[in-house]
């Protein structure tokens, strides 16, 4: 294993993971960064500066001597272990994670046994989470109730336990491939974002570092063993410290008050800087929390927690953090109680803003101003799909709730069921002992159903007038509320606009909002109208998500007015555009009729004929018909 020591840079990150050790109560580190930035390599690494637990002998879930409520107790004895780092693979299932009835106990010997999960696993160590935005949305539902609760509860398959589970959580993620749940988001503790450096001495130094761990690894760890050992000694000191750190009035004033300035949702901010900032004095070796603790507890706490919005981007610039602790530097000096001025102890400091900017980018006329955001109500495709991960549509699952038992589809055994058709034969069979006797035909598969996410992918004629400029306000709205949709569901969401001569993918399909908002501020308008070649753009990114991932259905919404002023093909441009859209007939689509006057023409309801789509007015593309039209499709 590479040595914690070892890494070049990431001291932010280095310092969260430290804090944690110091302090497990703050609540795990979420890591964000690009590929390539050694974010698993320094995880990993901690595990060996843990100290060592003394853990109950023969309990499967290294509970404390003399601990209560473990489905091993009572307990005898007691011996040492090292802390465990168990990794949480994204494709586990939920017997991995929360453990089941343990077969083979259950076929050889008759009886009822729990086989442990990795949440028990983890019990008083570390439990880590490689590309944790991509983690299944039912184990990210199991993860949050044992990381609230400090417990795993199992009932499943005839089993009922109950057992603790305190972690220590690490998630590592790259925000291109989506982001996180806000619920799991807000129970990391700590926040940290990674980027390679661009000095090159710094580079020079991570090669050579890399190439002597990969050359010789044990001669490379031994090298760097006091190093560690120095560290492990520092965590354990200060963990003796901590119960000694004071936290003075003033300075929970201090807290409060920087937490209030960037109006974090909740206590936990409050609560998690209070810990984080006992655990950096006692990781200095002070006795007691002074500004500079809660200023580096401030900016690995609160970066994820102050962000309103999907579209707001994470992190604390430099001019907010000093002005709130400024403001918080004035608070801690008061003297008042809570009596002089009601609960608090005084009035709140102003809000903290984000930078300000519109992040606009040179288009060939003004962008329009986006219409007002909805909220998106719930789009399905309907049917049942094959089960790519997520929350929205009805799917096949290799994980999720079983809903029955089949002979011949389904995923994984249904131990019930195959029991029970085992049972009334086991005389027959001349069963004398404990256990069952078997046959293939008692076999029974568990059918499970989940849900999916989907593609939306908005196909939009962003050619000039004010009827153009009108369109893209109009979906400009629909899609940043559909994003935010997408941001809780898993779904993507891509656009499509055409415009002068040819069409261009304005928003790659994609579930990082991050990325989302920035293409679509760059969105360009003005031109002629090429329909055909914006139906045949929408259709290549369609066959290619197709290719990426073939159980993910899309959905097409397409505004036009359904008149072609350039093909982009060479030939007609109305005859162009109805072959175009033949070509999508097998895809569940949606026009939006955008031609306006007294006199009408038709031709966008002819585009939707020509896909076997549905197709609705420009002026009827409010929030609630929109939503039904395309649930509808």
């Amino acid at each position: 294993m590479f040595p914690f020591s070892a890494v070049v840079g990431h001291d932010d990150l280095r310092l969260a993971l430290l804090l944690n050790a110091v302090h497990p109560g703050i609540g795990g580190v979420l890591v964000r960064g690009e590929k390539g930035t050694a974010k698993s390599t320094i995880v990993r690494a901690l595990a060996a500066l843990l100290p060592e637990l003394q853990v109950s002998q023969n309990c499967r879930f290294g509970c404390l001597p003399g601990s209560t409520g473990c489905p091993d107790a009572p307990h005898d004895g007691s011996e040492q272990r090292p802390a465990r780092l168990v990794e949480l693979p994204v494709g586990a299932t939920e017997d991995r994670l929360v453990g089941s009835l343990d077969l083979e106990k259950a076929l050889t010997e008759g009886v009822r046994a729990f086989q442990p999960g990795l949440l028990a696993a983890a019990h008083r160590g570390v439990l880590y989470v490689d590309e944790v935005n991509l983690l299944h949305d039912h184990l990210v539902d199991l993860l949050l109730d044992a990381a609230a609760m400090g417990r795993a509860h199992v009932e499943r398959e005839g089993v009922s336990i109950s057992h603790p589970s305190q972690f220590l959580l690490v998630g590592t993620m790259n925000p291109e491939e989506g982001e996180l749940r806000p619920q799991l988001l807000d129970r990391f503790g700590l926040t940290v974002a990674v980027k390679a450096a661009r000095d090159v001495g710094i580079r020079t130094e991570v090669i050579r570092r890399r190439l002597a761990y990969e050359a010789d690894p044990v001669t490379f760890a031994a090298t760097w063993a006091d190093e560690d050992a120095k560290l492990k000694e520092q965590i354990t000191d200060a963990r003796r410290k901590l119960p000694r750190v004071s936290l003075s009035d003033s300075e929970l004033r201090r807290i409060a008050a920087v937490c209030a300035a960037f109006e974090v949702d909740g206590m936990r901010a409050d609560l998690v800087v209070a810990r984080a900032a006992t655990a950096h004095a006692a990781w200095r070796g002070a006795e007691s929390v002074e500004e500079t603790d809660v200023e580096v507890a401030v900016r690995l706490a609160l970066p994820h927690r102050r962000r309103r919005d999907p579209f707001d981007e994470p992190g604390i610039e430099e001019q907010q953090l000093e002005d709130a602790m400024r403001q918080a530097a004035e608070h801690a000096e008061e003297d008042q109680g809570p009596d002089d001025d009601g609960p608090g102890g005084g009035e709140l400091p102003e809000p903290q803003e984000g930078p300000a900017g519109n992040g606009n980018a040179p288009n060939d006329r003004p962008a329009p101003e986006p219409a007002p955001a909805f909220k998106a109500r719930l789009l399905e495709v309907p049917g049942v799909g094959e089960g790519a991960p997520g929350k929205r549509s009805r799917a096949r699952a290799r994980t999720g709730r079983v809903v029955r038992s089949s002979k011949v589809d389904g995923n994984g055994l249904h131990l019930v069921d195959t029991l029970t058709n085992a049972a009334p034969h086991q005389q027959a069979r001349g069963r004398s002992g404990p256990g069952l006797v078997l046959t293939g035909n008692d076999l029974r598969k568990a059918v499970r159903e989940g849900k999916e996410s989907n593609l939306v992918l908005f196909v939009v004629d962003a050619s000039g007038s004010m009827a153009a400029r009108q369109r893209m306000s109009a979906v400009s709205g629909a899609v940043i509320s559909l994003l935010r949709d997408a941001y809780q569901r898993r779904d993507k969401v891509g656009v499509v606009t055409f415009r002068g001569n040819q069409a261009e993918v304005a928003l790659p399909p994609t579930t990082s909002v991050d990325a989302a908002a920035t293409r679509l501020k760059k969105m360009r308008t003005g031109g002629r109208t090429p329909l055909a070649d914006g139906l045949l753009k929408a259709h290549r990114v369609l066959e290619i998500e197709r290719l990426r991932d073939p159980q993910k259905r899309p959905l097409v919404v397409l505004l036009t007015d359904g008149r072609a002023t350039s093909s982009g093909l060479g030939g007609d441009p109305t005859k162009d555009a109805l072959k175009a859209a033949g070509l999508l007939e097998q895809i569940a689509v949606v026009v939006v009729d955008c031609e306006q006057g007294h006199v009408r023409l038709g031709l966008a309801q002819k585009i939707a004929e020509a896909m076997q789509g549905a197709c609705v007015r420009l002026d009827q593309l409010s929030a609630d018909h929109l939503a039904g039209v395309v649930r509808a499709a």
